[in-house]
């Protein structure tokens, strides 16, 4: 590998954010997901949880996908929601939902800063009642249009980059948030897997 790849790789892992993650849930369309992983990359997220009950096992962000930005990511699959939340809940200290709800506050009055864990439910039923009653509350995209919901893909977008704005104002960006053992392991993860792309 030659040493311009070897700091992409680096520069790239000196700007991943642990502390925010994404969940889909129950998402149906690959290519929905293919696209919030792509910004989620964009932004330096780690960490994709896929909660799937109610639909089967994705296969679509494979390994031999070349094209997968889930090459770069780490993907954590479950079929269950409390024990998918059970283990966000020892990573994140506060879970959002998408909902539209009485109390859900603006994406804008969010504290990004903090660890927290964004859910995006299903293209047609949004978040389930049981991952909302897991959460710690709910939380909307302002709009004044007269179509009040966004394709999940573009509401994640929108979202994530309020995150980005928010963590690189607070210098979250300006320092590596990974602690050095999860560094060293992605990089020769990233460094043996993706010899391809490299």
């Amino acid at each position: 590998m030659t040493p311009e790849r070897e700091k992409r790789i680096s520069d790239v892992l000196h700007h991943r954010q642990p502390g925010l993650a994404v969940v889909l849930e129950n998402v149906f369309d690959p290519h929905n997901i293919s696209a919030v992983m792509r910004s989620c990359d964009a932004v330096g997220i780690q960490d994709i949880f896929v909660l799937n009950t109610k639909i089967p096992k994705h296969k679509k962000w494979g390994r031999r996908s070349s094209s997968s930005a889930a090459k770069w990511l780490t993907v954590h699959e479950f079929d269950n929601s409390k024990e998918c939340f059970a283990e966000l809940r020892k990573r994140f200290d506060k879970i959002y939902t998408t909902h539209l709800s009485t109390d859900a506050v603006s994406v804008f009055d969010l504290r990004f800063t903090d660890r927290i864990a964004l859910v995006f439910g299903n293209e047609h039923d949004g978040v389930s009642e049981e991952s909302r009653s897991l959460a710690d509350g709910n939380f909307i995209i302002p709009q004044v249009g007269m179509i009040k919901s966004l394709n999940i893909s573009v509401a994640c977008a929108v979202t994530i980059y309020e995150a980005f704005r928010q963590k690189m104002e607070a210098g979250q960006y300006q320092q590596s948030q990974l602690d050095p053992k999860r560094f060293d392991q992605l990089y020769k993860y990233w460094e043996e897997n993706n010899k391809d792309l490299l």
